[in-house]
């Protein structure tokens, strides 16, 4: 099986939050764990280089857009490695290969007919003089009332042109905008409404989406597809391929979601491989990204893909509500956010990833809170799965030379252990993976409790036979756990693997190798209850 797994583009305007994090971890879950079954898998993303928010942020500065997108790319890639993605490309909007492939599938899309050009109003600002991209206009959501850009409503997840907003501002100067004629793009969406009301009504059928992707793709379809501008006055991004409308840049929203299949491209490019298992009727996709988001990837990219002819349409939707932050909402503008460079420099990356897949915002809204976060590291992490892990070899360290028992393991744990496979990787594909890491925890806390029923330290003195069984099974459950754990905690699944001198790999049983133990160390350290206080204070000095 061929699985093309795409995790969403962050702007390169600014550093990564958590809410960021909690969004995209579940593409890492998915590749990590299809790659153990040893299915072919192409995990994808980048840095988004060429949107407004770039030259807003470069124009603040006083820099080039380059040089903000340089930066944040740079430290988007950091932050990937150190929390464990591992995609097998992580490229950049801004490359001449992904423009290259962009604009030939805009005049793929426009020698069928599905890009025509059309006259249109647009914002003009006379204080700025220029065209306003839609994020530079600002106002009031006519559907909802909240305060919005010119592209989307954040509140109601309405789509939006510029003029639809009610009391428009220019961002840049604040001034209200004027408006003037201009030709543009535009894509034939609503050709597609037919076409993508079927997809859309097979994936529900098949129970393959998020519901919150499902409710809000049918209100957009009951509404009626309408026709999307795909140029814009831009100030970077990729230029129009089109003799006379070289000033004009192919619009974001067109560009970035096409960001996966040049991706696919570049690494087929740089690896000698063919990535076309993986753009056809044969393969199965994932896409992976916050609530904000969908739109994007359950009408527009599926349109597209129907225009070009290919398949998969994106056959799951991983779309995450949001991660509201000490039961407030996330605000970048105001600092009240957690930034992922600062956590990475002070936590386990695995405590972080543990915390935002148990607590993951897969139906509704979660929050991450201070106290939270350190309670379920050090009653979780450290308290159930590393102290099985811990007091098991230590005793073996102590009792058996470090040498691992040689028994058959008991019928009952070897059940116990296929189960855990076969359920915890149904709730993977299923997308359901707070529950799947759930159940993990389900073994974790058996297996503590078997150690305790089995009471080894009577065993080694009374009944010698029957401790080795009980150690023998214990170390079969810790590498197991480990295995079936390494989709969700990477750098803790090596560190056990390590200690035990497990080699085994795949989504199957392993069976362990006698053999003397390497060096025990404990997987985790105790957060020192202090810290919650210091961190919440931390976090209220940082606001704006």
């Amino acid at each position: 099986m061929s699985i093309f797994i795409g995790g969403a583009w962050a702007y390169a305007n600014g550093s990564l939050h958590l809410g960021h994090i909690s969004s995209l971890l579940p593409g890492d879950i998915l590749a990590r764990y299809y790659r153990l079954k040893g299915e072919k898998v192409l995990y994808v993303s980048g840095s988004d280089c060429n949107g407004t928010p770039i030259a807003i942020r470069a124009k603040q500065e006083g820099v080039t857009p380059k040089e903000i997108a340089n930066r944040y790319h740079e430290e988007f890639t950091d932050c990937f490695s150190k929390l464990g993605f591992s995609y097998d490309t992580y490229t950049r909007t801004d490359t001449a290969h992904h423009h290259k492939i962009v604009q030939e599938i805009f005049l793929e899309l426009l020698e069928k007919g599905l890009i025509y050009k059309k006259e249109i109003d647009q914002t003009y600002c006379e204080y700025d003089q220029q065209f306003l991209p839609d994020r530079y206009v600002e106002g009031i959501c006519p559907n909802c009332g909240a305060h919005s850009r010119g592209d989307q409503c954040d509140a109601c997840s309405t789509v939006l042109e510029p003029l639809e907003l009610l009391e428009r501002t220019c961002k840049l100067c604040g001034n209200p905008p004027a408006t003037r004629k201009t030709e543009h793009f535009y894509f034939l969406l609503s050709s597609l409404q037919t076409s993508l009301e079927t997809y859309v009504k097979e994936a529900e059928r098949n129970n393959l989406w998020r519901e919150n992707a499902l409710s809000l793709t049918k209100r957009y379809l009951k509404e009626g597809l309408l026709d999307r501008a795909v140029s814009r006055d831009l100030p970077i991004g990729v230029d129009v391929p089109v003799a006379g409308y070289e000033d004009k840049k192919i619009y974001v929203w067109i560009e970035a979601v096409s960001g996966y299949y040049t991706a696919s491209k570049l690494w087929a490019k740089e690896t000698n491989n063919d990535d076309s298992v993986f753009w056809n009727s044969s393969a199965t996709s994932y896409y992976v990204h916050g609530k904000d988001n969908i739109p994007f990837h359950s009408i527009i990219w599926p349109g597209i893909l129907t225009g070009l002819g290919k398949e998969p349409l994106p056959t799951h939707i991983i779309s995450n509500e949001y991660l509201t932050l000490e039961k407030k909402k996330l605000s970048t503008s105001r600092n009240w956010a957690v930034w992922v460079p600062d956590i990475l420099d002070r936590y386990d990356p695995d405590s972080i990833r543990y915390f935002l897949t148990i607590n993951a915002p897969e139906s509704r809204d979660a929050d991450f809170s201070w106290k939270e976060f350190i309670y379920s590291h050090n009653t979780e992490l450290l308290g159930a799965y590393g102290n099985f892990v811990n007091r098991t070899l230590k005793f073996i360290q102590k009792s058996f030379n470090g040498i691992i028992p040689a028994n058959d393991i008991t019928p009952i744990i070897q059940n116990k252990v296929i189960q855990g496979y076969d359920e915890v990787g149904r709730c993977i594909e299923a997308g359901s993976f707070k529950q799947g890491l759930e159940k993990v925890f389900g073994i974790v806390r058996f297996s503590n409790k078997y150690f305790d029923e089995q009471q080894p330290w009577i065993q080694i003195k009374e009944n010698p036979v029957s401790c080795r069984q009980s150690l023998a099974d214990c170390v079969y459950l810790i590498a197991n756990l480990a295995q079936i754990l390494s989709p969700f905690l990477p750098f803790s699944s090596s560190k056990v693997k390590k200690m035990i001198n497990s080699t085994e790999d795949g989504w199957k049983p392993i069976i362990v190798t006698p053999g003397e133990l390497s060096t025990v160390e404990p997987l985790f350290v105790r957060i020192e209850l202090e810290r919650i206080e210091a961190e919440r204070a931390r976090l209220a000095d940082q606001t704006i």
